[in-house]
């Protein structure tokens, strides 16, 4: 929308137009007296103007000046002309500015769904657009505050949820010993027992808390080293191997001969492997393998794959699947003892590496795909379709 003036506003400018000229013929009337005072005191000074007059001709014609008078009147009527302009320009850019300030105050009365709606000539508009960019930075920022109040206090809930569910029952069991409600030594190693399984999962919950919060905070800095992926991915295979026999899955381990090096921090790269493989063999009901395979994308790129063939993921949870908490509903249920903030951490700690992390599932296979760069100063960028697959998991 352009830019008008009110009618007011008009009566202004015409106004000021009005004064100014007449301040102008006053001012050149008062020159022309002194000049002319000037020259009858100075009978000199009228006989040197005389003799350039005649010395000054234009034209083919030789054509003289015949006054004076008339070439200092054109000069006079052209710096009128432009203190004019300047005068009415300078009150018009005030008057630009003052709808400028009006907006402003209007915006920041509370009404930051508003925007300055007029378009100004010259550098009027980069400070239109300036302020409009400031005010959609300022909602974004307002929103972005709002956003991380709501996940504070989600936060809060869920882990006193989560927190209370086993200590009520440790609280129970230790109290059921404590008013001595046993009737035998086995109860009594019953209660312990489960009181200590709670204590675990207690434990494992305030552990990946700190893992979660501490790869979230910001300016957190990696110890990258030099390190061989494909023995990782050997060892990782090797630890696990017990475990998964003992559910009736095995850890098969797909990676070339050779070393696959890059750029990471072991520890924390060992916490997402290990996290991924614990959710595999948790929630891979019905599935008999968990496949670990590496490779060489690029020279700049590698890339690291957990997959299971058990039952698969629904695709409504799969953008959701690396929210804290998150727990998919159905066989992956919070009756796994799980904490809801492993797939969390996993992928904090993948974009501290300045790689990316996403999760495909069929019926063949659930794998969460991972890519690193070579170069921890390098950043990998995640193709736009699994971006926008990954959307809904910030």
């Amino acid at each position: 929308m352009k830019f008008h003036l009110t009618g007011r506003e008009k009566s202004e400018l015409f106004g000021e137009g009005i004064v100014t000229i007449i301040l102008l013929l006053l001012l050149n009337m008062s020159v022309f007296l002194i000049i002319d005072q000037l020259i009858d005191m100075n009978p000199g000074v009228e006989n040197g103007i005389f003799q350039i007059k005649m010395s000054l001709s234009f034209g083919p014609q030789h054509i003289q000046f015949w006054s004076w008078g008339w070439a200092f009147t054109a000069l006079m009527l052209i710096a009128d002309a432009f203190i004019l302009y300047w005068r009415l320009i300078r009150r018009y850019r005030q008057m630009q500015l003052r709808h400028v300030i009006v907006e402003l105050h209007y915006i920041a009365s509370g009404h930051f769904d508003h925007r300055i709606p007029f378009t100004l000539p010259g550098e009027m508009q980069r400070v239109v657009e300036s302020v409009n960019a400031l005010v959609d930075s300022t909602i974004r920022s307002l929103e972005e505050e709002r956003a991380i109040e709501r996940s504070k206090d989600e936060l809060i809930t869920n882990v006193s949820h989560d927190i209370r569910t086993p200590l009520t029952s440790i609280i129970g069991y230790l109290g059921l010993i404590e008013d001595k409600q046993y009737k035998s030594e086995e109860d009594l190693l019953k209660y312990t027992h489960t009181a200590f399984l709670k204590s675990k999962q207690m434990k494992s919950l305030v552990d990946d808390l700190f893992e979660y919060t501490k790869v979230r905070q910001t300016g957190v800095e990696l110890e990258t080293i030099q390190i061989d992926l494909n023995a990782m991915l050997e060892q990782l295979g090797a630890s696990f191997e017990l475990e998964a026999s003992k559910k009736g899955m095995e850890v098969q381990v797909d990676v070339d001969d050779g070393a696959l090096m890059f750029d990471a921090d072991p520890e924390k790269l060992a916490r997402v492997f290990n996290n991924l493989v614990s959710n595999a063999l948790k929630y891979g009901h019905g599935g008999k393998h968990i496949y670990l395979s590496a490779k060489k994308v690029s020279n700049r790129e590698v890339e690291a794959i957990v997959a299971n063939d058990g039952e698969p993921i629904p695709k409504s949870d799969l953008t959701q699947i690396f929210e804290r908490f998150y727990r998919v509903e159905g066989s992956r249920s919070k009756e796994t003892g799980g904490t809801g903030l492993g797939l969390a951490i996993a992928l904090g700690i993948v974009e501290l590496h300045h790689g990316y992390i996403y999760a495909t599932s069929d019926e063949k296979l659930t794998k969460f795909v991972m890519h690193f760069p070579v170069h921890h100063q390098d950043t990998l960028k995640a193709p736009e379709s699994i971006m926008k697959k990954m959307a809904n998991t910030k």
